[in-house]
């Protein structure tokens, strides 16, 4: 995981209609980039569609919302239009960001050994510093927890 008080890794990645998206589009805003393994799986729907139902909130503090899986761009449309997500899944399939942002590693799953994303959070200042990281995510309670980061409770 990247540490706190760094500066938060350039990036340039597609979103669910294939528009190009680069971190420093966000410069001052806050960025809530969070990482997760795969659209429409239990956990990750739970942490999206909180995610989006809390958007109007993140933005009136001057926060934006980026999702990151290695799911194609033609996954996330689906799984935005789905659950109508009203933020931004950025598709990364060559695992670039994903591997820029340490979120790549060895995860066991009822005893098999594999290698994917471990749901992680990371929480940038609007100078691109990163001031939150976390990697022990409950993607339930994920966007609650981000949103008082912020200060938006």
């Amino acid at each position: 995981m990247l540490e706190t008080g760094t500066k938060a890794p350039a990036f340039e990645l597609p979103d669910q209609d294939g528009k190009l998206h680069k971190l420093e589009d966000y410069r001052g805003k806050k960025v809530i980039l969070y990482f997760y393994p795969k659209d429409n799986t239990p956990g990750c729907t739970k942490q999206a569609c909180g995610f989006s139902d809390r958007y109007p909130q993140f933005m009136e503090n001057g926060a934006v919302i980026l999702g990151v899986s290695k799911d194609s761009v033609a996954s996330h449309k689906k799984f935005a239009d789905k659950y109508g997500l009203v933020f931004t899944l950025l598709a990364d399939p060559e695992r670039k960001v994903i591997e820029t942002y340490d979120v790549w590693k060895e995860k066991k799953n009822f005893g098999k050994v594999s290698m994917g994303v471990v749901r992680t959070t990371y929480l940038i200042d609007e100078d691109g510093i990163i001031i939150k990281a976390n990697d022990k995510v409950k993607a339930a309670d994920d966007p609650e927890k981000m949103l008082g980061e912020i200060g938006g409770m």
